[in-house]
């Protein structure tokens, strides 16, 4: 569990914790730990904790694991904020640009804000402004959350999925291996990617990028969206993403309860999609 310092919500209604995207999309904050290790760590909307990785770039020599590769009881320093009480996890595989990631914990029990226009989180203490904002249903369990929209796969009727929000996976859409193969994406997606790789015990797995003709969130219709799907005989991909270049495309707000997210296009509405 994440704390905050005593006070911090004393005499402000509100605060900034400043942020910059990468060209993958992801979401890098500068941090302090331990008030010695210098740490950039991307955030990852779908966990609660944090974590390091094997391939960082700076060191983490203060953050002291025990054998099961868990540290407890970490402090973390973002702009003005200090969050106590913090989880890191050790040999994680993080995004571009990052020493490791930090979840949603930072912000628990308080309605947040992923500001993409001001590249900021903004932290409240009461509801804000939304009148012009959309409201989207959320799903939140496991400190996950799932959001449901339509897909329109071939020029047809609507089928409607539910997608995990991860901040970790720069594209715009990736199915699920049953998804996929229930709704014949190979067969009715334009394909216009393949990669072939091995995994660890020798199969081979292939990723195919297609093109959805429309993606429907609320009342927010996209065309011609970036969705990719694995094939092949290993089930590596078990939910629906809604990855980082959608999640960029809108500001959103989450409540406190985790039950809504609010939703109002971002300066990268209408952007080119990402190329895996």
């Amino acid at each position: 569990m994440l704390l905050f310092t005593a006070g911090f919500f004393h005499s402000q209604a509100q605060q900034t914790i400043p942020f910059r995207v990468t060209q993958h999309h992801n979401i890098i904050v500068k941090t302090l730990v331990n008030k010695k290790d210098s740490l950039d760590l991307m955030f990852q909307i779908s966990m609660k904790d944090a974590s390091v990785s094997p391939q960082r770039q700076h060191k983490a020599d203060h953050i002291i694991f025990n054998k099961d590769e868990i540290s407890d009881n970490n402090t973390v320093d973002i702009g003005k904020i200090t969050l106590n009480n913090v989880r890191f996890f050790d040999n994680e595989l993080t995004g571009h640009e990052a020493d490791g990631k930090i979840g949603t914990g930072m912000f628990t029990g308080k309605t947040f804000k992923i500001d993409y226009d001001n590249n900021e989180f903004v932290i409240y203490d009461q509801q804000p402004d939304l009148k012009d904002y959309t409201p989207v249903t959320l799903f939140y369990q496991d400190d996950q959350f799932t959001i449901n929209a339509d897909n329109v796969i071939d020029g047809k009727k609507q089928q409607e999925a539910y997608f995990l929000l991860q901040s970790g996976f720069s594209g715009a859409l990736m199915y699920s291996n049953d998804f996929a193969e229930e709704k014949e994406l190979d067969k009715k997606l334009k394909i216009i990617g393949e990669k072939n790789f091995k995994t660890s015990n020798g199969a081979t797995v292939t990723t195919k990028q297609g093109v959805l003709p429309f993606f429907k969130l609320g009342n927010f219709v996209f065309k011609d969206v970036s969705a990719g799907f694995f094939t092949g005989s290993v089930k590596m991909q078990t939910k629906n993403y809604f990855g980082a270049d959608m999640l960029r495309r809108f500001n959103w707000v989450f409540d406190a309860d985790r039950k809504t997210a609010y939703i109002k296009p971002s300066k990268y509405y209408s952007e080119p999609y990402y190329k895996i």
